[in-house]
């Protein structure tokens, strides 16, 4: 009889234990799963308004040089314009003395390249050339454009032991249009015509026969002048927007840009 009754209570006492431990356990299930409710929901609706602020995307078609735009669909040129951009927006170290140089000889540059027909994409050359600097390659090449001795002479340029108009940035610009404008005339595309200017004329049309192809973005070309015409866009692209690169112009550039924009719509 004991033995029936110890057996009943210790039934009675297990169900109690049990039903005490599960009621204790139950409020702390609730309020997990009501935190993670309101945790999910919190996340979501901060997601919808406040949405992260992607970083500015490469637009191709934003880039081109004097109109000519980079081939649609081509991944190899997209890719190349990309590296050589972003190697201009993190290593080009002198890019805020370039935008004051810019904003110094721009005015010089540009009415000159106007007046021979030359498209004014042209004038960042000297930027990529020589960073507006008059100094000596070691092929021999200096001032603003590079000129090699016997190149400068036949465009009219005097150098000598006395004086050395490659150093002028005036007098060297209007050499530099007449070259250009020559390179235009032979090549017909002012792409070809800039990878001439680089090159020389005698190279560029030894590779255009060879290669059976006068598209630049699609020839085969030494590393400097594969390079040379993407440099020219990358350099054009920083100086025109500074801000989306990186970099922060001085004012005087920022007015030459607006200024220019300004005269640019009034023309449209």
């Amino acid at each position: 009889m004991i033995k029936k009754h110890i057996i009943r209570c210790s039934v009675i006492l297990t169900i109690l234990i049990v039903a005490k431990v599960f009621a204790y356990n139950m409020p702390q299930a609730t309020k997990s799963q009501k935190v993670t409710k309101s945790t999910t929901t919190k996340n979501t609706t901060t997601t919808q308004i406040t949405p992260s602020k992607a970083a500015p995307e490469f637009k191709k078609a934003q880039l081109n040089f004097a109109k000519e735009t980079l081939p649609e669909g081509d991944k190899k040129v997209a890719g190349k314009m990309k590296r050589i951009l972003a190697s201009f927006n993190h290593r080009h170290i002198q890019t805020n003395r370039l935008h004051q140089k810019a904003a110094e000889w721009f005015p010089v540059i540009e009415p000159i390249l106007a007046f021979y027909g030359i498209p004014n994409d042209f004038k960042y050359v000297p930027l990529v050339e020589s960073g507006l600097q008059a100094g000596v390659s070691p092929k021999g090449a200096t001032g603003f454009w590079q000129f090699m001795p016997g190149t400068a002479r036949t465009y009219g340029l005097k150098v000598n032991s006395a004086v050395d108009e490659r150093k002028n940035l005036r007098k060297s610009t209007i050499a530099a249009c007449k070259y250009i404008r020559e390179l235009h005339d032979i090549f017909g595309n002012w792409a070809l015509a800039a990878a001439a200017y680089n090159v020389g004329d005698t190279h560029m049309k030894r590779q255009i026969n060879r290669q059976n192809q006068n598209n630049y973005f699609k020839m085969k070309l030494n590393r400097e002048t594969a390079g040379y015409v993407y440099k020219l866009i990358s350099m054009k692209a920083i100086v025109e927007n500074p801000a989306q690169y990186g970099f922060r112009a001085p004012r005087a550039l920022l007015a030459y840009n607006a200024e220019n924009e300004k005269s640019e719509k009034e023309l449209n």
